[in-house]
């Protein structure tokens, strides 16, 4: 669903149903609204503890094995999925700000999307910030998916959620002239280097689970600068031509600085002559993966997430124009 924004700041009161906020709370009970004042090594450690009380496990006959091989992976397969995983491989890029996250983070996110879909994913461990700044973690998700792609030969959907979706789509536009068929990105609330000043960024400036002064903070700590000069490799929107990129959906949460990232650049591929969709998931926040089994909103997102991934692999565009 699309909404037009204005400048004037949300009321979750309305927005926000009571499975969400009952999310929230118990999230910030464990990583709490100003983390970000934290030292980075405070700031890993709660968050490490965070994802572990939120991990689901893994669904029946899923198995997955760790590789350190040129760039440290994590691959997910379901027992009884040979034909699929001919059809498409996943590789999967986790959120966290570029500081925080990893293979551990997101174990369960991608078990699940394994299950549902039955195409293989391969998480890859991107190095982090402020250790290492950029480019390193969007190199690492470049050789990440031409691992993946020596080893199996079939195309890839690159998927990711926040920093995670930043990288999907930065990758997309370095490969599209490369040998390395790409059969689709699906973008899960992702931070694309949209316009800090306005939409968006204004009107859920203090969403819960992320606000605006915190997206400007991984920024800087990205960059080693606020101001830092950002190009297509960091900041996707910031590109100068959207052709050629492989059919893309994308998930926004409606309560979130960066949901106008997604529809702005589901606008410039659709302007460009790709296909593109853009779902606004209504009431939702930053960060509603890890609420897919206590809030109905985030489950439904989720199976639309897992269809989308479901109908790139196969080939399929199920969507109209949006």
């Amino acid at each position: 669903m699309e909404t037009d924004m204005n400048q004037d700041q949300a009321n979750y009161a309305l927005l926000i149903d009571r499975q969400t906020q009952q999310f929230i709370r118990h999230t910030q009970s464990w990583y709490p609204p100003d983390a970000t004042e934290l030292s980075v090594a405070e700031q890993r450690r709660i968050y490490d503890a965070m994802c572990r009380e939120f991990h689901a496990g893994y669904p029946p006959g899923i198995s997955s094995s760790d590789d350190d091989q040129l760039v440290a992976s994590r691959h997910y397969r379901l027992a009884s999925s040979n034909l699929r995983r001919e059809l498409a491989q996943i590789v999967y890029f986790h959120g966290g700000g570029f500081v925080v996250g990893g293979l551990e983070s997101h174990d369960d996110v991608c078990a699940e999307i394994c299950k549902a879909t039955g195409f293989d994913v391969t998480a890859i461990d991107y190095r982090l910030c402020p250790e290492h700044p950029h480019p390193a973690a969007f190199q690492d998700a470049l050789a990440g998916v031409r691992k993946v792609w020596q080893a199996h030969q079939v195309p890839i959907i690159v998927c990711g959620d926040s920093a995670g979706g930043n990288l999907a789509a930065a990758v997309s536009h370095r490969l599209r002239a490369d040998s390395i068929c790409l059969a689709g990105q699906v973008l899960i609330y992702p931070g694309l280097g949209g316009d800090n000043r306005c939409g968006s960024y204004l009107t859920h400036a203090s969403a819960p689970m992320l606000t605006s002064a915190e997206v400007a903070y991984y920024s800087a700590i990205r960059h080693g600068s606020p101001h830092a000069r950002e190009d297509a490799s960091s900041a996707p929107l910031q590109d100068t031509d959207f052709s050629q990129l492989p059919p893309t959906v994308i998930f926004s949460a409606e309560c979130d600085p960066l949901a106008d990232d997604g529809r702005h650049y589901r606008d410039k591929l659709q302007q460009s002559g790709c296909q593109a969709v853009w779902f606004n998931e209504a009431g939702l926040v930053h960060g509603y993966l890890r609420a897919r089994h206590s809030v109905e909103r985030a489950e439904s997102s989720f199976h639309r997430i897992t269809d989308a991934i479901n109908a790139l692999g196969e080939k399929r565009w199920p969507y109209s124009a949006q």
